[in-house]
């Protein structure tokens, strides 16, 4: 029996004990979340987004003006906000709502 050398982990949202590399590649597949923007289409890290409105940016005392570019973006956990960077404000976050891929 070849296949009884295969490790096994116990899944608990079946209650059943699973080959390790089945439920390595089932959690591999549910980590990977798609992030879109405004407009629905899909961001990657690295891309360009233009803002569709204007937003007032807490603590930096600044307004960015709707169509600013905002270059090289990433990705964060959460697929609602992207990470910036912004010549003037340090730390930008921005919920996708806000943002148009370019």
């Amino acid at each position: 029996m070849a296949g009884d050398d295969e490790d096994y982990v116990y899944d608990e949202a079946s209650g059943e004990w699973r080959p390790a590399s089945e439920v390595a590649a089932a959690s591999a597949a549910a980590a990977q979340v798609v992030v879109r923007d405004a407009a629905g289409n899909t961001l990657a890290d690295g891309d360009s987004v233009v803002l569709i409105k204007d937003l007032k940016v807490k603590g930096a005392g600044q307004t960015l003006k709707q169509g600013t570019v905002i270059r090289s973006i990433r990705l964060t956990d959460d697929p609602d906000e992207i990470d910036c960077k912004h010549e003037s404000i340090k730390g930008l976050v921005l919920r996708t709502e806000f943002v148009r891929k370019r």
